[in-house]
């Protein structure tokens, strides 16, 4: 389905989420001298104008990233204030009226050795993507195409040190399980590679189920992060949170997400009654065997914190600074022709991290 356009989404809570966690990964993976390769499957537009009326539509990075621009940074944990950090280098000015989206932040945390390859297969939105990328070089190659599909191509990256983010829209329940066969043929092709998947939390069988799913691969480890900023619908209707779930991922991210995950809850979660259900959940372990169970042990048992029941927030934990923004930014381009603004979604899962 080509109906979902990420700019009614842009900065909310699970923008937040994914591209926190992104930040960290490449933080770590450039550390080494050998080339990375990045690969995004779903990138979007990859920069958006929250002045838009798309953005002011649904206004969902009011309660995502607009909750966190006015925090004294000295406030936050290193990792939630270098992500605030980037975000506000990218619009300059000091008003939050842009949001960057997965490719644009990536770009400017990469090194010129590194390599970064983008698929979008909507239409507008590949054209709003090579349009905003046209100064990148060789380094940045814009594919207008099935990110799954193209996926292959890229896989294993010459240096045999890559990063793929899969996060489609899950406009239909089949997109849970292509990712699963994705990734089967992935680990296949690039067993080492580090595979950051972004999913809905949605009151639906798939969506419950996709990270026990992940759980199988055979990956050397894995981490599971999910962030609810409310009780989930009964209906199964409305996104409640948003989790990533990371196939080898570094040694240093879950320290990390331990020390931020908290402080997202406490000033994310939602207003009223319904954000008495956030939370946010923390696992790892070692992965399995195509199609069975893990066969190994879980080596950290699953953390579920609410801070509003428990009334304290951990403490943190130590952690390395994140690295400084690389490249300026400029603001993002809007389409050229008005025709070209998306519809408003319909009533459906809504809101996926999407860019």
């Amino acid at each position: 389905m080509l109906s979902y356009r990420h700019a009614f989404h842009a900065g909310n809570h699970a923008d937040v989420l994914k591209h926190l966690v992104m930040l960290q990964l490449l933080d770590y993976l450039t550390q080494k001298d050998k080339p990375l390769y990045v690969v995004d499957t779903h990138a979007g537009a990859g920069a958006y104008d929250l002045k838009s009326d798309y953005a002011r539509k649904l206004a969902e990075f009011q309660g995502g990233i607009g909750r966190l621009w006015n925090l004294p940074a000295e406030q936050l944990p290193p990792a939630l204030a270098d992500y605030v950090s980037r975000v506000r280098d990218f619009n300059g000015d000091g008003a939050l009226n842009h949001y960057p989206g997965s490719p644009w932040l990536a770009w400017k945390a990469l090194r010129d050795i590194d390599r970064l390859r983008l698929y979008e297969l909507h239409s507008t939105d590949s054209r709003l993507l090579a349009s905003n990328f046209q100064e990148a070089g060789r380094q940045v190659q814009v594919h207008a195409g099935d990110g799954l599909a193209g996926m292959k191509a890229q896989l294993p990256p010459p240096s045999r040190r890559g990063l793929v983010l899969i996060d489609p829209s899950y406009e239909v329940k089949t997109d849970y399980q292509e990712i699963i066969r994705a990734l089967q043929d992935a680990l296949k092709r690039f067993s080492t590679g580090t595979y950051a998947i972004w999913y809905p939390c949605l009151n639906r069988p798939e969506s419950r189920q996709f990270p026990d799913k992940l759980k199988r691969l055979p990956a050397k480890d894995w981490l599971h992060v999910a962030l609810h900023v409310r009780a989930a619908d009964a209906d199964g209707f409305g996104m409640a949170g948003s989790g990533m779930f990371i196939l080898n991922p570094p040694w240093t991210l879950a320290a990390a997400m331990k020390e931020v995950l908290p402080v997202l809850v406490q000033h994310l979660a939602e207003e009223g009654d319904a954000g008495k259900g956030a939370r946010f959940i923390l696992e790892s372990g070692e992965g399995g065997s195509l199609g069975d169970t893990p066969v190994r042990p879980e080596r950290v048992r699953p953390t579920v914190f609410n801070p509003r029941n428990s009334g304290a927030v951990p403490g943190k934990t130590p952690q390395r600074p994140g690295r400084p923004a690389g490249k300026p930014g400029n603001p993002p381009q809007t389409p050229r022709n008005p025709a070209a603004t998306p519809r408003p979604p319909r009533k459906g899962p809504g809101g996926r991290s999407g860019a």
